[in-house]
């Protein structure tokens, strides 16, 4: 058993389900309808969670993963948002 405070367990169950969630293909479909990545989604949330547990490193790569990731996307897609 986990000597983590509860906010903190509640914290880590609630970012669990989310990964569970992103990974049900009813919910893959639907967002990848609307143009989203599911792989990168994931690694968005694990990014998270490592943040959240003070794994900075990780939590830096995993996000600047993923913003890199969505930058390229919208660039070669033409539809890159320019800043207002």
């Amino acid at each position: 058993m986990s000597d983590q405070p509860l906010p903190l367990k509640e914290l880590d169950e609630v970012l669990e389900d989310l990964v569970t969630l992103l990974k049900n293909p009813d919910v893959g479909a639907e967002l990848t309808a609307r143009g989203v990545n599911v792989s990168l989604a994931i690694v968005g949330a694990e990014g998270l969670a490592a943040y959240v547990h003070g794994d900075k490193e990780r939590a830096a790569d995993d996000l600047l993963t993923v913003g890199e990731e969505i930058k390229s996307r919208l660039a070669q897609s033409g539809s890159e948002e320019k800043p207002s």
